[in-house]
């Protein structure tokens, strides 16, 4: 199995991560990965096509599809488009775990052919997630408010419309095999503040060490500090973008010894000093 794990950190200030899709201007491709939280593709323009099991579900506009947790999928965008992401914490829809600690979404993409189904009408999710993302980076009067109460409508219609109330055994079982790893990550995005180690972890989940560094070599395709500097990267990187507070503060608060140590993994992996980000930004006030 060669696919990746991909990190998701949420927009500041929210619990859910929004976007437009990085492959909008074709010629794009995204190889096979995986990530805990649900994922919705709306199709404004163009057309692109996702790939789940190996199995393609074409996209055009108006349409949409819904990733659910754990899936391995890939994506194909050969021309422009318009597409909004859409990701959601697993954790949100909790109080609708089945006994498996499992849930699994539909959407009319994934059942063509499935006659004997309630297919649900994409239209109104659509529109939620296409308005979500005007209200969302307009930011105007009171936008914190519409923006929460659209999040909650684009929830109760995924499960009032989308949850499927039985899944297959098999499908509960590809799930399990990444399921692990989605609960120790998912603890680490939680506490990546920490001093974690891997022996700790290890321990805290009931693996020994070695088989916990396998399991990351092998789903997630880094070693298990890397996997947490990108962690800690992320949020300190959103931080420093988003606030004005100093440089030690920011390295500080994300994990990093220090702040020498947090410059030289910033600029390993941006090719920039945070100080040269945060005199750009001074630049333009």
């Amino acid at each position: 199995m060669e696919f990746q794990h991909e990190l998701i950190i949420p927009n500041e200030g929210v619990p859910f991560k929004l976007f437009i899709f990085e492959g909008m201007n074709g010629n794009y491709a995204r190889e096979k990965h995986w990530h805990t939280s649900v994922e919705i593709f709306a199709v404004q323009e163009g057309h692109l096509s996702l790939f789940l099991n190996d199995q393609e579900y074409p996209l055009e506009a108006g349409e949409l599809i819904i990733i659910n947790s754990n899936e391995v999928h890939s994506v194909q965008a050969p021309h422009k488009n318009r597409t909004i992401v859409l990701q959601i914490p697993l954790k949100q829809f909790q109080d609708y775990f089945t006994a498996q600690r499992f849930i699994r979404f539909k959407s009319a993409a994934r059942m063509s052919g499935h006659q004997d189904e309630k297919i649900p009408d994409n239209r109104k999710l659509a529109f939620f997630v296409e308005e979500l993302y005007n209200v969302y980076h307009q930011e105007g009067d009171g936008y914190e408010f519409r923006t929460m109460a659209l999040y909650y409508n684009i929830l109760f219609l995924m499960i009032r419309d989308y949850r499927e109330s039985e899944a297959a055994r098999q499908e509960i079982h590809a799930s399990r095999r990444l399921d692990a790893l989605s609960k120790i990550t998912s603890y680490m995005r939680e506490h990546y503040r920490e001093d974690l180690k891997l022996s700790e972890m290890a321990a805290l989940f009931g693996y020994s060490e070695a088989y916990l560094s396998r399991m990351f070599k092998k789903y997630a395709k880094v070693n298990f500090k890397s996997y947490l500097q990108d962690i800690r990267m992320a949020y300190a990187y959103r931080e420093l973008m988003n606030t004005d507070h100093t440089i030690s503060q920011i390295a500080l608060d994300n994990g990093f010894a220090s702040n020498r140590s947090f410059a030289k993994e910033f600029q390993k992996r941006y090719q920039i000093l945070p100080s040269a980000v945060e005199r750009e930004k001074r630049s333009k006030k």
